[in-house]
């Protein structure tokens, strides 16, 4: 099988490493693009992490309340039971109305305050609604738990040079029909470019298995139809070479697919070297994965 190549590929003036980091997170700075921050807004805050949402969530919740402990005070002596001036008084009411807790301590007086209330309550339950919805959105995304190799490896496979890799499924679920890709991105100068960048998907020896549980090591064998045929580590290392491997297939448990990625620089090759031995058959035929061998690659010596 020829491999296929993306003919567009990427203009980069720089000799780059590639355009994704180790675990497969973009490296490229976006400017100048178009934006729509009230379609974007629910993608965005799915993309945030646990603890900027919760950053987020909380000033949104004290910036609520603190603006209707404003308006109340604006109001005058309308809060029975709050000291007038005191915003302090009038924040903790605030935070009552917003929560719908009501202690009784504290109630409003007159048309006025009593519209804000019914208006901060009205805002207290939509945010909480739409909170909620998000949170659980965020907490129901499904994920893969793919443990990646620190390294891939030049070796040998059936007396012929292969790039490998190797991954596991660290969570010990069961991800049905899993499919590997392997994508090489490289500095191929082009006229009037010398750092044009273009992509080959590197056909592997096997890129597909019906049920993901222990490890798979994704293997391209280096023959003539390879892009990498004749290349040595050290040429790799000064093109820029960077490989992308993704993993894609269904999560047994919540019936939803599953992904994952990671990505791999020339630094990060060991050349004539193969994976440790992870996988021992017991005495009464049980397996083991020892995780803790995972990343260790040795010489083909030992």
């Amino acid at each position: 099988m020829e491999p296929q190549a993306n003919l567009l590929g990427v203009s980069s003036q720089a000799q780059s490493p590639g355009i994704v980091r180790s675990d497969g997170a973009p490296v490229v700075k976006r400017i100048g693009a178009p934006r729509d921050l009230t379609r974007d807004l629910y993608h965005s805050l799915l993309a945030l992490h646990w603890g900027r949402i919760a950053l987020l969530l909380c000033a949104l919740y004290c910036g609520l309340s603190l603006l209707f402990a404003w308006l109340y005070m604006a109001g005058g002596d309308c809060i029975n039971g709050a000291r007038p001036g005191h915003l302090r008084d009038y924040f903790f009411f605030s935070v009552q109305t917003l929560a719908t807790i009501g202690y009784g301590v504290m109630h409003p007086i007159g048309d006025y305050a009593n519209f804000l209330v019914s208006l901060e309550a009205f805002c207290g339950l939509l945010a909480f609604s739409l909170m909620t919805g998000l949170l659980f959105a965020k907490f129901s995304i499904p994920n893969a738990r793919v443990l990646f190799s620190r390294q891939a490896v030049l070796g040998r496979r059936d007396g012929k040079p292969a790039l490998m890799l190797r991954m596991a499924n660290a969570r010990g679920n069961h991800i049905l029909e899993a499919h590997v890709n392997l994508t090489l991105n490289r500095c191929e100068g082009v006229e009037g470019d010398p750092g044009y960048r273009r992509f080959h998907r590197l056909p592997l020896v096997v890129h597909e298995t019906p049920l993901f549980v222990l490890t798979f090591t994704a293997t391209h064998i280096i023959d003539e139809s390879s892009p990498l045929f004749g290349v040595s580590l050290e040429e790799m290392q000064q093109g820029g070479y960077n490989f992308t491997v993704t993993l894609i297939g269904l999560d047994a448990l919540v019936s939803q697919t599953v992904h994952a990625r990671c990505s791999y620089d020339a630094s990060q090759i060991a050349a004539d070297h193969r994976f440790a031995d992870t996988l021992f058959r017991q005495p009464d035929g049980t397996f083991v994965l020892d995780y803790t061998r995972f990343h260790e690659v040795v010489p083909y010596s030992v």
